[in-house]
């Protein structure tokens, strides 16, 4: 039996990693979950799962949790603040974290796992986006075990030749990557009406049911961007190697393109519980309760490519991968500073963009040499973000 800690488990990623669990509670069983502000499912789901440990990250939350759980007789133990959740991430007594905390409060829980060695399930992306290369060198000099989460990654991984190597493509036979996107809810949608798009809007997904963060990256495409630098990182790629492809239907999660010719695509309905199910039990697989497709009801499979007018932000990440780390730490800082804004109805879905590329813009590309010096960068993206944000204000 496998023993999980779950971090960002009110998240969709994390009740989706729950669920799957939940039908296989022979082979897994949960130590520990945290959760930020939705202390209710967060009660509920710790009894669900008979979780140990929650972790919240305020002290402010600890009386109303306790009372939610004294109502819920639950029985778990509460932990509180950052250290805790590096704690419960690299416990001896767990074999597996999934790291779904959104946003760049997950690089350091996620850090510390790596550091124990343990199986860590990525789903937080901004772990590579900030940290990159350092990130992937401690994967290494601790043996840990990284999965990627996120579907696109998950079946690229899917779609590599057996015991691939990083920085093998050539190797390997590997012409390109192909990376899927769905182009978002806005799509077709008039240019001319961008300016007046809100936050309901933008977090209303044609596919997946996401939190409002993603979804809005999704609506940008920022989300595309992000893994678009994940996938270097994660597959020891050049910027080159990879092609952003929007793929409406989200059937096809992601391809591997081979100098023979031939292209490996993954398939499947877009439910996270396929990867979250593969990450769990690799290299067995196991069922999630995703229903299989069905090929006969399936209208048509359409591409085309993303159009820079449209997706700006798409295009500022990639711009970032190839400029480097610090950029790239940068642009993640502006955009987290930005999406919140737009989702407090402060600033226009246009002027996500606006922020991301001047920030950009005022801060000069520096070496990162360690993981101190990323988070003091990010720190200081965010009050330069900030700062533009309050004259648009």
């Amino acid at each position: 039996m496998k023993t999980i800690t779950v971090l960002g488990a009110t998240g969709s990623i994390g009740q989706n990693t729950l669920d799957v669990i939940a039908r296989h509670p022979h082979d897994f069983r949960v130590f520990a979950i945290s959760g930020h502000a939705n202390l209710p499912l967060l009660v509920t789901s710790a009894v669900a799962c008979s979780a140990r440990y929650i972790v919240i990250s305020n002290e402010s939350s600890y009386a109303a949790l306790k009372d939610l759980m004294s109502e819920a007789n639950c029985h778990s133990e509460i932990l509180v603040g950052a250290k805790a959740l590096e704690q419960v991430s690299s416990a001896p007594e767990v074999d597996t974290v999934m790291s779904a905390i959104v946003g760049a409060a997950g690089l350091l829980p996620t850090l510390a796992a790596v550091k124990a060695g343990k199986r860590v399930l990525l789903a937080n992306k901004e772990s590579l986006v900030m940290s990159g290369e350092l990130f992937m060198n401690a994967v290494r000099e601790h043996k840990a075990e990284l999965l990627p989460i996120d579907s696109e990654h998950n079946a690229i991984f899917q779609c590599l030749p057996a015991n691939f190597e990083y920085a093998e493509l050539q190797r390997s036979g590997i012409s390109k990557i192909l990376l899927t996107g769905s182009g978002g809810p806005f799509r077709t949608k008039d240019l001319d009406t961008f300016e007046s798009i809100t936050p309901d809007q933008a977090c209303a997904h044609p596919n997946w049911t996401m939190g409002r963060k993603i979804s809005v990256d999704s609506a940008s495409m920022m989300n595309k961007g992000l893994e678009f630098i994940e996938a270097k990182w994660l597959f020891g790629l050049k910027e080159s190697d990879i092609e952003v492809v929007i793929h409406p239907q989200s059937t096809i999660h992601s391809m591997v393109q081979y100098v023979d010719g031939s292209v490996i695509a993954q398939l499947g309905n877009p439910d996270m519980r396929t990867p979250i199910a593969y990450g769990l039990s690799f290299p067995e697989r196991i069922e999630s309760g995703v229903e299989p497709l069905d090929f006969a009801s399936l209208a048509d499979f359409s591409f085309t490519k993303p159009e820079k007018q449209r997706y700006p932000n798409l295009y500022l990440a990639i711009d970032a991968c190839k400029q480097g780390q610090s950029s790239t730490t940068v642009l993640n800082a502006a955009n987290e500073v930005a999406v919140q804004a737009f989702l407090d109805a402060k600033i226009s879905f246009l002027d996500i963009a606006r922020i991301n590329q001047e920030t950009l813009q005022q801060l000069e590309y520096i070496e990162l040499d360690s993981i101190a010096q990323v988070i003091e960068h990010d720190s200081l993206a965010r009050r330069i973000a900030n700062t533009i944000l309050g004259k648009l204000l």
